[in-house]
């Protein structure tokens, strides 16, 4: 009944990179607190660009701001337009997209390629030191504390072996949501464009989400989980590992999810019960009352 899918997403290219020296890096450390900033002080940093280098290392004068707080790698790429804030951290193998925003505390590790356009809000972590990588498309909004494209947390998963995450462009993804790459370096957690995905919620290892779905606050999904396209989960509802949640469907808060849910249907109660069409779901989508009504 149900087809899992393997998606490819395509991201924007990434093209600078930016150069502090080690001498800024040490300054960082001997800087004042904020309180003791004076006006001249806060007006030069307020108007700091960094100079960067294109992928073939020739300098380039940036529109991009770092913060004197924060910590970029040499090696980090940097897009024109950049906004790095206070007590951030690019790693070394980073790459920011044009016009990306890091808003304080917020830290992008390991091999980790996020598009143009997106934003880290406050404490907002993003990939990890491990073998493999995290990929981010563009226009992405990662929420307050999120942490996306670290190591799963299934047992079966061997240290040292590549695992992946790819996110697609235009997802909205809140508060305190955690996001793991894959558990095998033969496979990889998906999720693609157009998606909401609430406060608080979990997507697993090797997990396949498809486009324009919405994830209620503490949708939490075990893995290998697939969901289809124009799905809605309502709050506090688990999936267990394997299942398929079927495109224009709809999963009632408080449910535990242990069965396929086919596409166009409602299901809801503590042990997920087919309840019907997912009516309201699929008019929203443009389906006419004649359509739902004739038969198959």
């Amino acid at each position: 009944m149900f087809e899992a899918r393997h998606r490819t997403i395509s991201h924007s290219g990434v093209s600078l990179h930016s150069q502090p020296s080690m001498n800024s890096l040490l300054r960082i450390r001997r800087w004042p607190f904020p309180s003791a900033l004076t006006s001249a002080s806060r007006r030069r940093l307020s108007s700091s660009t960094v100079t960067c280098r294109t992928e073939d290392g020739s300098p380039v004068e940036s529109s991009s701001f770092v913060h004197p707080w924060a910590v970029v790698h040499p090696n980090a790429l940097i897009g024109e337009g950049v906004s790095i804030g206070p007590f951030c951290t690019v790693g070394s193998t980073a790459k920011l997209g044009n016009g990306c925003q890091l808003h304080p505390g917020s830290h992008v590790f390991g091999d980790t390629v996020i598009g143009e356009r997106c934003v880290l809000m406050a404490g907002a972590v993003v990939g990890e030191d491990l073998p493999g990588r995290t990929v981010l498309g563009a226009n992405n909004t990662v929420g307050h504390h999120s942490v996306i494209g670290v190591k799963c947390q299934d047992l079966k998963y061997k240290s040292g072996e590549e695992c992946f995450l790819e996110i697609g462009d235009n997802n909205e993804i809140r508060e305190h949501t955690s996001i793991h790459r894959s558990s095998k370096s033969d496979n990889q957690t998906v999720i693609g464009h157009n998606n909401l995905i609430m406060g608080s919620c979990h997507i697993a290892h090797d997990c396949n989400i498809g486009n324009h779905n919405i994830f209620a606050n503490n949708t939490l999904l075990a893995g290998h989980v697939v969901v289809g396209d124009y799905a809605h989960t309502a709050g506090a509802i688990v999936v267990h590992q394997f299942c398929h949640i079927g495109s224009f469907s709809f999963v009632g808060g408080g449910s535990v999810v242990s069965q396929d849910v086919p596409k166009y249907t409602m299901v809801a109660g503590e042990r997920a019960e087919l309840r019907g069409l997912n009516l309201e779901g699929l008019r929203r989508r443009g389906f006419s009352v004649t359509e739902l009504v004739t038969p198959i």
